[in-house]
């Protein structure tokens, strides 16, 4: 699996045009982030966040929200020009976020997802958006794992590749429901059988097939993402024809 190289730094002044997807990478905490850093990020948060930031029983758990959701904040500052901790968030139904208040009618969407020390965020406008990463653990990509969530189709698939690949084709298809799923924003109540993603590694362009809804299937357009080694990501974004920028944050 060969890496992307295209993570930069962000310009002084950056834009999101319309037909634009940002990608931004932050790096996670596993051990406890230095702790002016840490405050740093912590005064950016909303009640509600270090509510649940909290909540965590161990300090490094703890220490990757404040992390993931401070950086969030800034992140999306950046587009809308405020202070981080002016944005205010909702939630639909199944927890997916969107901004609430005066930016709710800015046309910015975002989806943001993390895994062991890694965090993605997806910016773009008026178009739905999900993002996966997951980190490549071997243990966890088992037959009755793949039995539960993947389709039929998908477990032919991947039953007919080698051993080298199976690990690398389940987290493919893992990360690739995952943002779909997101993107969907409607959780585990669209059951995970209902479509088929491609999964086999290398292979491009990514396909999704929706049962019986060709126009859920021709409505979305699904990106692979290599962000660092040890790790699957995937994107599922509306529409197409939209170009893709990455940034490290």
């Amino acid at each position: 699996m060969s890496l992307d190289t295209r993570w930069a730094a962000p310009p002084e002044r950056l834009t999101l045009l319309d037909d634009e997807v940002h990608v931004w990478r932050a790096s996670l905490p596993r051990t406890t982030t230095k702790p002016q850093q840490l405050q740093s990020l912590h005064t950016l948060l909303s009640p509600d966040e270090i509510s649940r930031a909290e909540r965590f029983h161990f300090e490094r758990d703890r220490a990757s929200f404040i992390v993931a959701r401070g950086m969030l904040r800034t992140v999306l500052a950046v587009y809308l020009k405020l202070h981080p901790s002016q944005l205010q968030f909702r939630y639909n139904a199944y927890g997916k976020p969107a901004l609430d208040g005066d930016e709710a009618s800015s046309g910015l969407r975002f989806n943001l997802a993390h895994s062991h020390e890694l965090a993605l965020y997806a910016v773009t406008r008026n178009r739905e958006i999900g993002i996966d990463v997951e980190h490549i653990r071997a243990d966890f990509a088992g037959d009755e794992i793949a039995e539960r969530f993947f389709s039929s189709t998908e477990l032919a698939t991947l039953r007919k590749l080698s051993l080298e690949q199976r690990t690398e084709a389940f987290f493919n298809c893992w990360t690739r429901k995952e943002a779909y799923i997101k993107a969907r924003g409607e959780g585990l109540s669209f059951p995970l059988d209902r479509f088929d993603v491609s999964l086999i590694p290398g292979k491009e362009p990514l396909t999704l097939n929706v049962h019986e809804a060709s126009s859920e299937t021709a409505r979305w357009t699904l990106q692979s993402l290599m962000p660092e080694d040890g790790y699957v990501a995937a994107m599922a974004v509306e529409g197409d024809g939209w170009n893709l920028r990455y940034w490290q944050g």
